[in-house]
C-alpha cells in the first residue's frame, strides 16, 4: 500500500477488536440509530470469511435464524462496531468457510476446538507413568 494513505488512514484502524479467525462462533455489538436514540443490537454466529487489510478489512458472519440462513459483512474497523466478543474457537483448515452455505442442522455448525485433549494431557502423562512403576502380572 502507498505509505501515504497507510499513514492518513492508520488513526482510523480499530485496535480495540480481540483477534478472531474463520470460524470462529463470535457475538458483534452494532450502535443501530433509530431517529435520535441509539442503542446496541447484537448479531452472533459464526465467521465464515475475512477480506481485505488495513482500512479495508471486513468479515463475514453467519446464522440460521428461523430456519434462514442470514449472512451479514461487518467492515473491522467501522465505529458503528461496539465490540466483538468470541463465544467459541475452532480449528478449520479453510480461509473461507463458504460450504457451510449448502448444510442444515448440525452439519451447518464449523468445526469445535478440541478441549479434551487438553483437560486429558496433564492425567496421562501420570497415567503413563503409574503402570511403569508398578510390577508387571504375568
Amino acid at each position: 500500500m502507498n505509505p501515504i494513505i497507510k499513514e492518513i488512514t492508520a488513526h482510523q484502524i480499530n485496535q480495540g477488536l480481540p483477534a478472531f479467525k474463520v470460524g470462529d462462533g463470535v457475538r458483534v455489538h452494532t450502535k443501530v440509530r433509530e431517529g435520535d436514540k441509539e442503542r446496541i443490537q447484537i448479531f452472533s454466529g459464526v465467521v465464515i470469511a475475512r477480506k481485505g487489510h488495513g482500512i479495508h478489512e471486513s468479515f463475514t458472519v453467519r446464522r440460521i435464524s428461523y430456519g434462514e440462513g442470514v449472512e451479514r459483512v461487518f467492515p473491522v474497523n467501522s465505529p458503528n462496531i461496539e465490540k466483538v466478543e468470541i463465544e467459541s474457537e475452532s480449528e478449520n483448515m479453510r480461509a473461507r468457510m463458504y460450504y457451510l452455505r449448502t448444510r442444515t442442522g448440525k452439519a451447518a455448525m464449523a468445526v469445535k476446538k478440541k478441549r479434551y485433549e487438553e483437560a486429558v494431557a496433564p492425567s496421562t502423562e501420570a497415567a503413563a507413568a503409574a503402570p511403569a512403576a508398578a510390577p508387571a502380572a504375568s
